[in-house]
């Protein structure tokens, strides 16, 4: 199994336009879906529970679900989306621009008796396609933000998704992770700085077969495009949108093995080995709308 993402490569002239891009991102994660409903790394044959994708201090973070709405923006195939109900929440949705993962999702929550909804759309259409409805709690993260090409706009949708006093709470992939490689050396594999850190250079392009999930090699769109956003965009991003930023959280824990050098921690997740310099490798923002 591996999963390390792949390298992406900057890109030539001639660059798509943004619509395009994003375009390009939804056919790959169509592609992508059937290599994930029959990969382990997604244990979708009850290998893996939908708590497994959370770490304790997100529910900590989070509070009491019970009675509350969630929405889960960037949701996949509702593996973590599912979480949310048997937490108590009293109804929960998920939000996916591919149509292959929402059916998915809405299979697998039907075989497994799970109440959810699961709605296909951008992000950015998010309260069109919701009917204007709005949530008490909003959730995203752990490799979304960086298929989003303007974090001002896509802040703005979330603030407007939240009811007064409602919470959005974001896990993401830590800005330096990204920013990271491997490099092979003599000794062992060693991690240095490939990528930016900080966006203002454009989108990176990967053209690869394969995902961050084992599994046969992806058929058709292999194309896709990422943004790089730093800490300081995010919080800027979420300030600006009008929501008060409670909670910022740095971690080295993963949820699965990113770098073959990592070992498992304590709950499960995992960390560099102890050689290795302490650094963030996952984030986590919780905000509130006044």
């Amino acid at each position: 199994m591996t999963t390390e993402k792949s390298e992406p490569m900057p890109l030539p002239g001639g660059l798509p336009t943004t619509e395009e891009m994003v375009l390009a991102n939804q056919a790959n994660w169509d592609a992508r879906t059937p290599v994930h409903v029959a990969s382990e790394f997604y244990g979708l044959d009850g290998s893996r529970t939908a708590e497994d994708w959370f770490a304790p201090f997100e529910w900590t973070d989070l509070g009491e679900l019970s009675g509350r709405e969630v929405l889960h923006l960037q949701c996949h195939l509702g593996t973590e989306t599912a979480a949310f109900a048997e937490r108590g929440a009293a109804h929960t949705v998920g939000l996916d621009f591919s149509a292959a993962a929402v059916a998915q999702a809405r299979r697998l929550a039907a075989e497994a008796g799970r109440a959810l909804e699961f709605v296909r759309s951008d992000v950015h259409r998010a309260m069109e396609a919701l009917g204007g409805r709005r949530f008490d709690v909003v959730y995203t993260g752990k490799g979304a933000l960086c298929y989003l090409p303007d974090l001002t706009a896509w802040a703005e949708v979330v603030s407007s998704l939240l009811r007064p006093g409602g919470t959005f709470y974001l896990v993401e992939f830590h800005p330096l992770l990204d920013a990271l490689g491997p490099t092979p050396s003599p000794q062992r594999q060693q991690l240095r700085l490939h990528h930016d850190y900080l966006g203002g250079r454009g989108p990176l392009r990967s053209d690869t077969p394969r995902t961050y999930t084992d599994g046969p090699p992806v058929q058709g769109a292999t194309t896709s495009y990422e943004w790089r956003h730093g800490l300081g965009e995010v919080i800027s991003a979420v300030i600006g949108a009008g929501m008060t930023v409670q909670l910022v959280r740095e971690t080295e824990l993963l949820p699965w093995k990113r770098f073959d050098a990592m070992v498992p921690s304590e709950n499960g997740w995992w960390r560099l080995p102890p050689s290795e310099p302490i650094i963030p490798l996952l984030y986590a923002l919780r905000a509130v709308k006044p």
